[in-house]
């Protein structure tokens, strides 16, 4: 299937979704969300990790305020619930590991989007901007969700309601990401942490997820007794046999995914 507004393909193992309209720095519309959504559904079928990245100096500027012809007017409530929850439910749903690329700015949805993936990876250029204060709304995108979580109710709060740039090293250093890497290195860096996690055990990272995010919503005994149920699935699994015997013979472990 082609589409309009993304790029999408699939090598070894990494399904590499591009958000392609650098002409408007990959602002969201209607098409692209739609776009978007079935081609991260689609991921998990083809590939054992997903990559998401911009094309062009810019990740995603968020909402394409030019879609409509009078952009006070759209329903946002609307919007949010039939166009931008299946996208954002995709990617927190995807059963395989996902790494957020974030080539250049990440503003607004955008950012938000970005935030959504397991894990995050910034060209030293980047920039993360929760921009919806300077037109009179809230974080959406799931932006009230991700930043008390990812970098504690201080920072959160600080970010909504300055709406301030916060750099690359900034994120990393409050926990919003995972790293930065100097732009020169970054797309070498984003191929080998996705072929790490191609190659690896992909029903353990499914766990991984599974118990990571749902840690919130549990108290101790509850996550106690998931971590139980999620290893004696693992510990059924292929991967945890092969990776048992390569470490008594000294080897890398060749991953099955199963």
């Amino acid at each position: 299937m082609d589409y309009a507004s993304i790029g999408y393909r699939v090598e070894g193992g990494i399904a590499t979704v591009t958000l392609n309209r650098p002409d408007v720095m990959n602002a969201l519309n209607t098409e692209m969300r739609a776009e978007l959504a079935d081609a991260i559904r689609r991921a998990p079928q083809e590939a054992r990790v997903l990559v998401l990245t911009g094309a062009g100096r810019a990740f995603c500027s968020g909402q394409d305020l030019g879609d409509r012809a009078n952009a006070a007017e759209i329903d946002l409530e609307r919007t949010l619930r039939d166009e931008y929850e299946p996208m954002l439910r995709a990617i927190f749903d995807c059963p395989v590991p996902t790494i957020s690329a974030v080539n250049g700015a990440a503003a607004g949805a955008g950012a938000n989007l970005a935030l959504a993936a397991d894990v995050v990876i910034a060209a030293e250029s980047a920039v993360f901007l929760q921009a919806f204060a300077r037109i009179g709304l809230i974080p959406d995108a799931g932006g009230t969700y991700w930043l008390p979580r990812q970098m504690g109710i201080a920072k959160a709060m600080g970010a909504a309601l300055f709406a301030e740039k916060i750099t690359a090293r900034q994120a990393s250093d409050w926990g919003m990401i995972w790293e930065w890497v100097p732009d020169a290195d970054f797309a070498d860096r984003v191929q080998a942490r996705a072929a790490t996690l191609a190659a690896g055990p992909t029903a353990a990272y499914r766990a991984i997820k599974q118990a990571i995010r749902g840690s919130f919503e549990r108290d101790l005994d509850g996550q106690l007794a998931l971590e139980a149920e999620l290893q004696g699935a693992c510990g059924k699994t292929r991967d945890f046999k092969e990776g048992v015997l390569a470490f008594l013979e000294k080897r890398p472990a060749r991953f099955e995914g199963r």
